[in-house]
């Protein structure tokens, strides 16, 4: 006797696409949060919205090498700060961050592909 009932369906749902507006304002809100929440933002935002659409990808991807190149300059600033130099540098970090972050975001509302300066690309 040969059974006809069809396989039962995976329990995963296939990834859907996200629509442009939603990319773009996934993209904003990971560089605006990258101002309050450091690297957490974009490493959440890269490792569950990355394969959600090539716009929030790029957009993640230059948040989180921004946000690593950057927590790296504040631990060089606390290190150095037993010298008095390090309250100048992470001031100038905390600077950095807010000015570029407030930029990129500007961008990814605009649709804008944007690359930080001043960027070591730890994830290509």
């Amino acid at each position: 006797m040969s059974d006809s009932t069809p396989p039962p369906a995976s329990p995963y749902a296939p990834i859907q696409p996200m629509s442009p507006s939603d990319e773009k304002l996934w993209a904003t809100l990971i560089h605006v949060g990258g101002i309050f929440f450091g690297f957490i933002p974009a490493l959440v935002g890269y490792l569950v919205l990355k394969d959600r659409g090539p716009f929030v990808q790029a957009h993640a991807k230059t948040a989180l090498n921004f946000q690593i190149t950057m927590a790296i300059g504040y631990v060089a600033g606390m290190i150095l700060s037993a010298v008095f130099i390090g309250l100048f540098l992470i001031i100038g970090v905390g600077i950095v961050v807010l000015i570029f972050s407030i930029i990129a975001a500007v961008a990814a509302n605009n649709g804008q592909a944007y690359k930080y300066p001043l960027t070591i690309e730890f994830i290509k």
